[in-house]
């Protein structure tokens, strides 16, 4: 059992049978009344966000999550992923990938979590090295600002970046937001 004071972002809790994550949370100690904690909380199987108020040392379960390191092997309509310790498959269907499936390149490492035996999610690397397939060249005196382009890396996914980025390069990425970081030395 957990209680509120072991409240952290990314804590993975267990409420009337269903698992969430943490994505946010707020100690608060008002003038009068007790103390309480406001939280927003991801459901694991469905992926909704709710806000719900703990009072203070309230307590809450421990879901039954695994959490295995698999390799992305490759995708038919279904994503296929390989247990690296009992070479077990698993095949994981678009809606469950979801924006993940942007940064998936063959034979990369990701985290797969199981509730009670069935995936409920998919963990990226927080950074992930890409390969620019299609950029349109850059406006020639467009420099006074910031500006972006978009590209098209190895994944399919499209990406602004700055004008300086050609094919070929190799990007660093956020797969948190989608964005790009910086330009990787080859």
């Amino acid at each position: 059992m957990y209680s509120t004071p072991d409240f952290r972002r990314g804590l993975r809790i267990e409420i009337n049978d269903e698992p969430f994550i943490i994505v946010e949370f707020q100690h608060v100690k008002p003038g009068k009344g007790g103390a309480f904690v406001r939280t927003k909380l991801k459901n694991l199987l469905n992926g909704n966000v709710v806000e719900r108020t703990f009072r203070s040392g309230e307590k809450v379960g421990k879901p039954d999550i695994e959490e295995k390191e698999m390799q992305y092997l490759y995708t038919d309509g279904d994503f296929h992923f390989m247990d690296n310790d009992t070479y077990e498959q698993t095949a994981l269907t678009a809606d469950l990938v979801g924006n993940a499936k942007n940064f998936l390149q063959e034979n990369s490492i990701v985290t797969v979590l199981f509730y009670k035996g069935r995936v409920v999610n998919l963990d990226l690397p927080t950074f992930v090295t890409l390969e620019v397939t299609e950029a349109e060249p850059g406006l020639k005196g467009d420099t006074a600002s910031s500006v972006t382009k978009p590209v098209t890396v190895e994944t399919g996914a499209r990406i602004n970046v700055p004008l300086f980025i050609n094919p070929g390069d190799r990007l660093k990425i956020d797969t948190r937001t989608g964005e790009y970081m910086e330009r990787v030395k080859s």
